[in-house]
Protein backbone atom coordinates (compact mmCIF):
# COMPACT_ATOMS: atom_id res chain seq x y z
CA UNK A 1 0.00 0.00 0.00
CA UNK A 2 1.31 3.35 -0.24
CA UNK A 3 -1.30 5.54 1.46
CA UNK A 4 -3.45 4.57 4.93
CA UNK A 5 -5.38 6.89 6.59
CA UNK A 6 -6.26 5.93 10.41
CA UNK A 7 -8.89 7.31 12.51
CA UNK A 8 -8.74 6.02 16.37
CA UNK A 9 -10.74 7.18 19.84
CA UNK A 10 -9.81 9.08 22.71
CA UNK A 11 -9.97 6.79 25.56
CA UNK A 12 -10.30 7.03 29.56
CA UNK A 13 -8.41 5.10 31.81
CA UNK A 14 -8.84 3.46 35.31
CA UNK A 15 -12.81 4.23 35.31
CA UNK A 16 -11.90 4.32 39.41
CA UNK A 17 -11.23 1.59 40.82
CA UNK A 18 -9.33 -0.30 37.60
CA UNK A 19 -6.27 1.26 37.37
CA UNK A 20 -4.04 0.28 34.85
CA UNK A 21 -6.33 -2.35 33.94
CA UNK A 22 -9.98 -0.68 32.95
CA UNK A 23 -10.08 1.59 29.50
CA UNK A 24 -13.54 3.31 27.76
CA UNK A 25 -13.04 4.34 24.33
CA UNK A 26 -14.74 7.45 23.69
CA UNK A 27 -16.47 9.50 20.45
CA UNK A 28 -13.90 11.43 19.84
CA UNK A 29 -11.33 10.81 17.22
CA UNK A 30 -7.56 12.11 16.32
CA UNK A 31 -7.32 11.17 12.33
CA UNK A 32 -3.54 10.65 10.71
CA UNK A 33 -2.78 9.94 7.06
CA UNK A 34 -0.10 8.23 5.63
CA UNK A 35 1.27 8.15 2.34
CA UNK A 36 4.95 6.77 1.18
CA UNK A 37 6.96 8.81 -0.54
CA UNK A 38 10.34 8.66 -2.55
CA UNK A 39 12.26 10.19 0.46
CA UNK A 40 12.24 12.20 3.77
CA UNK A 41 10.02 12.80 5.85
CA UNK A 42 7.15 15.41 6.14
CA UNK A 43 5.24 16.13 9.04
CA UNK A 44 1.87 18.41 8.99
CA UNK A 45 -0.17 18.90 12.25
CA UNK A 46 -3.65 20.77 10.82
CA UNK A 47 -4.80 21.09 14.48
CA UNK A 48 -3.21 19.83 17.78
CA UNK A 49 -6.35 19.67 19.89
CA UNK A 50 -6.39 21.90 22.72
CA UNK A 51 -2.30 21.10 22.86
CA UNK A 52 -1.88 24.23 20.09
CA UNK A 53 0.09 23.04 17.28
CA UNK A 54 3.34 24.75 17.81
CA UNK A 55 4.54 22.60 20.77
CA UNK A 56 4.31 19.60 18.52
CA UNK A 57 7.39 18.12 16.64
CA UNK A 58 7.43 18.06 13.12
CA UNK A 59 10.35 15.76 12.39
CA UNK A 60 11.21 12.23 13.70
CA UNK A 61 10.46 12.87 17.28
CA UNK A 62 6.69 12.96 16.50
CA UNK A 63 5.19 10.20 18.31
CA UNK A 64 3.15 8.96 15.55
CA UNK A 65 6.35 8.67 13.29
CA UNK A 66 7.85 6.78 16.23
CA UNK A 67 5.36 4.52 16.84
CA UNK A 68 5.12 3.91 12.75
CA UNK A 69 8.50 3.65 12.86
CA UNK A 70 9.06 0.69 15.42
CA UNK A 71 5.33 -1.27 14.06
CA UNK A 72 7.27 -1.23 10.27
CA UNK A 73 10.62 -2.52 11.97
CA UNK A 74 8.48 -4.87 13.92
CA UNK A 75 6.54 -5.97 10.88
CA UNK A 76 9.72 -5.83 8.26
CA UNK A 77 7.87 -2.84 6.36
CA UNK A 78 10.74 -0.44 4.98
CA UNK A 79 9.61 2.79 3.74
CA UNK A 80 12.01 4.96 1.36
CA UNK A 81 9.51 8.25 3.24
CA UNK A 82 6.67 9.33 4.53
CA UNK A 83 4.45 12.30 4.29
CA UNK A 84 2.36 12.34 7.91
CA UNK A 85 -0.74 14.65 8.43
CA UNK A 86 -2.40 14.97 11.71
CA UNK A 87 -5.65 16.18 11.95
CA UNK A 88 -5.78 16.12 16.25
CA UNK A 89 -9.06 16.20 18.05
CA UNK A 90 -8.21 14.60 21.41
CA UNK A 91 -6.81 17.22 23.89
CA UNK A 92 -3.44 16.63 25.22
CA UNK A 93 -2.23 16.20 28.46
CA UNK A 94 -6.04 16.17 30.10
CA UNK A 95 -6.66 11.98 30.65
CA UNK A 96 -8.06 11.22 27.34
CA UNK A 97 -5.53 9.34 25.81
CA UNK A 98 -4.11 11.31 23.27
CA UNK A 99 -0.81 9.86 23.82
CA UNK A 100 -1.95 5.93 23.77
CA UNK A 101 -3.62 7.60 20.17
CA UNK A 102 -0.81 8.40 18.82
CA UNK A 103 0.75 5.36 19.61
CA UNK A 104 -2.42 3.20 18.13
CA UNK A 105 -2.59 5.39 15.34
CA UNK A 106 1.18 4.54 14.45
CA UNK A 107 0.99 0.87 14.72
CA UNK A 108 -2.30 0.56 12.41
CA UNK A 109 -0.55 2.93 9.81
CA UNK A 110 1.89 0.49 9.72
CA UNK A 111 -0.46 -3.08 9.66
CA UNK A 112 -2.16 -0.87 6.90
CA UNK A 113 0.57 -0.18 4.96
CA UNK A 114 2.30 -3.74 5.22
CA UNK A 115 -1.40 -5.12 4.18
CA UNK A 116 -1.87 -6.55 7.14
CA UNK A 117 -4.60 -6.54 9.26
CA UNK A 118 -4.59 -5.51 13.02
CA UNK A 119 -4.08 -8.47 15.52
CA UNK A 120 -3.10 -9.26 18.91
CA UNK A 121 0.55 -8.51 18.35
CA UNK A 122 -0.38 -4.94 17.32
CA UNK A 123 -1.83 -4.54 20.99
CA UNK A 124 1.81 -5.96 22.19
CA UNK A 125 3.48 -3.23 20.07
CA UNK A 126 1.16 -0.30 20.85
CA UNK A 127 1.44 -1.24 24.67
CA UNK A 128 4.80 -1.79 24.95
CA UNK A 129 5.47 1.64 23.19
CA UNK A 130 2.96 2.92 26.04
CA UNK A 131 3.98 1.23 28.60
CA UNK A 132 0.54 -0.11 30.01
CA UNK A 133 -2.03 -1.22 27.75
CA UNK A 134 -5.52 0.40 29.38
CA UNK A 135 -5.59 2.99 27.11
CA UNK A 136 -4.22 1.58 24.34
CA UNK A 137 -6.12 -1.33 23.95
CA UNK A 138 -9.22 0.31 24.25
CA UNK A 139 -8.48 2.96 21.28
CA UNK A 140 -7.04 -0.20 19.31
CA UNK A 141 -10.59 -2.48 20.46
CA UNK A 142 -13.22 0.11 21.32
CA UNK A 143 -16.12 -0.60 23.69
CA UNK A 144 -14.78 -1.48 27.28
CA UNK A 145 -11.41 -3.38 27.63
CA UNK A 146 -10.08 -5.71 30.20
CA UNK A 147 -6.28 -5.10 30.31
CA UNK A 148 -3.38 -7.14 31.64
CA UNK A 149 0.53 -7.82 31.36
CA UNK A 150 1.95 -11.01 31.88
CA UNK A 151 5.70 -11.88 31.95
CA UNK A 152 6.19 -8.58 29.26
CA UNK A 153 3.30 -10.00 27.19
CA UNK A 154 0.56 -7.14 27.20
CA UNK A 155 -2.88 -8.98 26.42
CA UNK A 156 -6.63 -7.15 26.06
CA UNK A 157 -10.31 -8.08 26.07
CA UNK A 158 -12.72 -6.37 24.83
CA UNK A 159 -16.24 -6.18 26.45
CA UNK A 160 -19.53 -4.27 25.28
CA UNK A 161 -20.42 -2.06 27.36
CA UNK A 162 -24.21 -1.63 28.42
CA UNK A 163 -26.18 0.26 25.68
CA UNK A 164 -27.87 2.81 28.21
CA UNK A 165 -24.40 4.34 29.38
CA UNK A 166 -23.76 8.12 28.08
CA UNK A 167 -20.20 9.18 29.74
CA UNK A 168 -19.95 12.91 29.99
CA UNK A 169 -16.53 14.54 30.04
CA UNK A 170 -15.36 17.94 31.92
CA UNK A 171 -12.38 19.00 30.56
CA UNK A 172 -10.70 21.57 32.24
CA UNK A 173 -8.28 24.00 31.11
CA UNK A 174 -5.11 23.17 32.97
CA UNK A 175 -3.33 20.05 31.86
CA UNK A 176 -1.80 17.13 34.01
CA UNK A 177 1.11 14.67 32.74
CA UNK A 178 1.17 10.68 33.77
CA UNK A 179 4.54 11.08 34.62
CA UNK A 180 4.32 13.54 37.60
CA UNK A 181 0.50 12.02 39.31
CA UNK A 182 2.52 8.78 39.23
CA UNK A 183 4.67 10.13 41.25
CA UNK A 184 2.37 10.66 43.93
CA UNK A 185 1.19 7.06 44.59
CA UNK A 186 2.42 5.73 47.19
CA UNK A 187 4.74 2.27 47.09
CA UNK A 188 2.94 0.24 49.53
CA UNK A 189 -1.27 0.18 50.74
CA UNK A 190 -3.06 -0.92 53.10
CA UNK A 191 -4.46 -4.41 52.65
CA UNK A 192 -7.89 -2.75 53.49
CA UNK A 193 -8.00 -0.30 50.56
CA UNK A 194 -6.35 -2.41 47.90
CA UNK A 195 -8.76 -5.41 48.66
CA UNK A 196 -11.50 -2.96 48.53
CA UNK A 197 -10.52 -1.47 45.26
CA UNK A 198 -10.65 -5.15 44.18
CA UNK A 199 -14.03 -5.37 45.10
CA UNK A 200 -15.54 -2.41 43.35
CA UNK A 201 -12.90 -3.10 40.08
CA UNK A 202 -14.46 -6.76 40.14
CA UNK A 203 -18.00 -4.81 40.24
CA UNK A 204 -17.29 -2.37 37.77
CA UNK A 205 -17.18 -5.04 34.73
CA UNK A 206 -20.39 -6.04 36.01
CA UNK A 207 -21.93 -2.40 36.14
CA UNK A 208 -20.44 -0.73 32.86
CA UNK A 209 -21.59 -4.20 31.09
CA UNK A 210 -24.74 -5.56 32.65
CA UNK A 211 -26.26 -3.46 35.56
CA UNK A 212 -25.54 0.32 35.26
CA UNK A 213 -27.86 0.85 38.35
CA UNK A 214 -24.60 0.02 41.01
CA UNK A 215 -22.23 2.06 38.32
CA UNK A 216 -21.66 4.56 41.79
CA UNK A 217 -20.70 2.27 44.68
CA UNK A 218 -18.97 0.38 40.99
CA UNK A 219 -16.31 3.35 40.80
CA UNK A 220 -15.10 3.52 44.07
CA UNK A 221 -11.48 3.62 44.82
CA UNK A 222 -9.03 3.77 47.49
CA UNK A 223 -5.81 2.70 45.02
CA UNK A 224 -5.20 6.10 43.61
CA UNK A 225 -7.68 9.04 42.67
CA UNK A 226 -7.04 10.67 46.43
CA UNK A 227 -3.46 10.35 46.42
CA UNK A 228 -3.41 12.11 43.47
CA UNK A 229 -5.77 14.59 44.50
CA UNK A 230 -3.43 17.35 45.61
CA UNK A 231 -2.22 17.81 41.80
CA UNK A 232 -5.37 19.01 40.83
CA UNK A 233 -7.75 20.17 43.64
CA UNK A 234 -10.68 21.29 40.97
CA UNK A 235 -10.91 18.15 39.45
CA UNK A 236 -11.01 16.37 42.70
CA UNK A 237 -13.61 18.83 44.20
CA UNK A 238 -15.71 18.58 41.05
CA UNK A 239 -15.18 14.16 41.69
CA UNK A 240 -16.31 14.78 45.41
CA UNK A 241 -19.27 16.64 44.08
CA UNK A 242 -20.49 14.60 41.13
CA UNK A 243 -20.72 11.80 43.62
CA UNK A 244 -22.60 13.73 46.19
CA UNK A 245 -25.09 14.29 43.88
CA UNK A 246 -25.54 10.73 42.85
CA UNK A 247 -23.13 10.73 39.73
CA UNK A 248 -20.53 7.81 39.18
CA UNK A 249 -17.60 10.17 38.58
CA UNK A 250 -14.31 9.61 38.35
CA UNK A 251 -10.74 11.04 37.64
CA UNK A 252 -10.31 10.01 33.60
CA UNK A 253 -6.52 8.36 33.51
CA UNK A 254 -4.36 10.68 35.24
CA UNK A 255 -6.52 13.59 34.95
CA UNK A 256 -7.63 16.48 35.26
CA UNK A 257 -10.70 15.58 33.40
CA UNK A 258 -13.36 14.39 34.80
CA UNK A 259 -15.69 11.40 33.40
CA UNK A 260 -18.99 11.10 34.93
CA UNK A 261 -20.52 7.85 33.82
CA UNK A 262 -24.28 8.53 33.50
CA UNK A 263 -27.33 6.96 32.04
CA UNK A 264 -28.84 10.21 30.80
CA UNK A 265 -26.27 12.05 29.61
CA UNK A 266 -27.19 15.02 32.53
CA UNK A 267 -24.98 17.17 35.18
CA UNK A 268 -26.67 18.04 37.93
CA UNK A 269 -28.02 22.26 37.78
CA UNK A 270 -26.36 22.07 41.72
CA UNK A 271 -23.04 20.68 40.66
CA UNK A 272 -20.72 23.56 39.70
CA UNK A 273 -18.94 22.82 36.54
CA UNK A 274 -17.36 26.63 35.91
CA UNK A 275 -13.72 25.93 34.65
CA UNK A 276 -15.04 22.87 33.16
CA UNK A 277 -15.57 22.17 29.18
CA UNK A 278 -18.58 20.27 29.48
CA UNK A 279 -19.38 17.53 26.60
CA UNK A 280 -21.20 14.25 26.54
CA UNK A 281 -19.74 12.08 24.20
CA UNK A 282 -20.71 8.68 23.08
CA UNK A 283 -18.77 5.22 23.56
CA UNK A 284 -16.70 4.11 20.68
CA UNK A 285 -17.61 0.54 19.97
CA UNK A 286 -15.63 0.16 16.73
CA UNK A 287 -12.07 1.02 18.12
CA UNK A 288 -9.40 1.90 15.23
CA UNK A 289 -10.53 2.29 11.80
CA UNK A 290 -8.14 1.92 8.86
CA UNK A 291 -8.26 2.81 4.86
CA UNK A 292 -5.60 1.93 2.51
CA UNK A 293 -5.28 3.33 -1.10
Amino acid sequence: MTSVRVSVPASSANLGPGFDTLGLALGLHDVIEVQVIDSGLKVEVLDAGAGGVAEVPTDERHLVVRALRAACDRLGLSLPGVHLRCFNAIPHARGLGSSAAAVVSGVAAAYGLAGRPLDAEAVQLASEFEGHADNAAASLLGGLVIAWCDKGRFHAERLTPHPSLRPVLAVPAERSETEATRGLLPAEVPHADAAFTASRAALAVHALTSDPSLLLPATEDRLHQHYRAPAYPQTARLVADLRAAGIAATVSGAGPTVLALTTDGIIPASVVVEGFEVTELPVDLAGVQVTTG
